[in-house]
């Protein structure tokens, strides 16, 4: 597996571009499973459904998404994005701001137990 991508337990992502302003990054995810609620700190993310039917919550808002949909979160902002289709959903994750890492992750709840 290239440096560039990641599993996790509810799929995998890639990272497509990365600087100082921004990263880029396709995420996978398994049918049935939905990564982390969460928020960060010193990023803010632009979602872009490319395949698949999704449950967003925002901020304890629950939207259904799918192909061509989109969504902004600002930084701080509690998210969570989860497969609710049989097939694998496909998003684009544009992230802004002064910092990209994976540490930049405060999970309020988790299947994982992260």
């Amino acid at each position: 597996m290239a440096d560039d991508q990641s599993q996790r337990p509810w799929g995998r992502y890639e990272i497509l571009s990365e600087s100082d302003a921004h990263k880029v990054k396709t995420i996978l995810v398994n049918p049935g499973k939905r990564l982390s609620y969460q928020r960060h700190e010193k990023r803010a993310e632009h979602w872009f459904i490319v395949q698949g039917d999704a449950r967003i919550t925002l901020n304890g808002d629950i939207f259904e998404m799918g192909a061509g949909d989109s969504i902004d979160i600002e930084i701080g902002e509690l998210h969570r994005i989860e497969n609710i289709g049989t097939t694998d959903v496909i998003f684009v994750e544009v992230q802004t701001g002064t910092y990209f890492g994976e540490d930049d992750i405060e999970r309020i709840e988790d299947d994982f137990g992260r």
